[in-house]
């Protein structure tokens, strides 16, 4: 459970230092922040997986670029509920999904299953 908020706390300070490198991506305050960082591992862990299978026909004959899309697609989600985050475009919340994704692996990889 420590590791869990160890990384929650982590990723809310990167998801607050993010929109200063990406203009599209607005955070209000470090609360809202670490409210983000929650919603992101829960969508990534409950709605992901599902939007993943149901789009696995479209994503094989992309080559898998549409998994792109699902990841843009959850940023959405999360904006949608979240209040005081917002995010505009298609590469920005990418960028910003990819930053979140390193950034917890960093972290995972640091952290033992004691």
């Amino acid at each position: 459970m420590t590791n869990y908020i160890i990384r929650l706390l982590v990723c809310g300070f990167v998801v607050l230092t993010l929109p200063k490198y990406l203009d599209d991506v607005n955070v209000d305050h470090f609360s809202t922040a670490i409210l983000v960082a929650f919603v992101m591992s829960v969508l990534n862990n409950f709605v992901k997986p599902i939007l993943q299978f149901i789009s696995l026909p479209i994503t094989f004959l992309t080559l898998g670029l549409f998994s792109l899309v699902i990841s843009v697609a959850i940023v959405y989600l999360c904006d949608y509920l979240v209040p005081g985050f917002k995010v505009n475009g298609f590469l920005h919340p990418l960028i910003f999904s990819f930053v979140l994704s390193i950034v917890n692996s960093i972290i995972g990889s640091f952290q033992s299953d004691k």
